[in-house]
């Protein structure tokens, strides 16, 4: 596996995103205008084909980095390309100097974040009929 990290926002990163978030769990909103200042972090395998994606951002309002859209599509699933993923973008937060990234996850998914070390706070909200939960890890 190789992770690549791109300042604009690649065509393989939305390919990933659409499968995964629009055709799978049905979303409609899913690219917006963070898109074109976040880093997108994509994981190919051997072969040059693209597994899995997120974005990290920096957010002027809480001053910390969030990390978002993280997408592995199905056929690539349990082989813990999510958590290498995560730990990328902690790489890459670390070494803009940041000491925080936070998270708004799907609460189906809190319990993989709690387990790569993320916390709950906040209430649940609701984001286009799925409920989330605000998480963050600092380092």
């Amino acid at each position: 596996m190789k992770t690549v990290l791109y300042k604009n926002f690649p065509d393989c990163a939305k390919e990933i995103r659409e499968a995964v978030f629009i055709k799978e769990q049905g979303f409609q909103s899913e690219f917006d205008e963070t898109d074109g200042k976040a880093v997108h972090l994509v994981a190919f395998d051997n072969g040059g084909m693209p597994m899995a994606t997120c974005r990290v951002f920096l957010d002027d309002i809480t001053d910390s980095y969030t990390l978002g859209r993280l997408a592995v599509l199905k056929a690539y699933r349990h082989q813990k390309l999510g958590s290498l993923l995560v730990e990328a973008a902690e790489e890459y937060v670390k070494s803009m100097g940041g000491k925080t990234l936070i998270l708004h996850s799907q609460c189906q998914a809190a319990a993989f974040y709690r387990g790569l070390g993320f916390a709950e706070y906040g209430d649940v909200e609701d984001d286009q009929g799925c409920p989330h939960i605000w998480m963050r890890k600092a380092f």
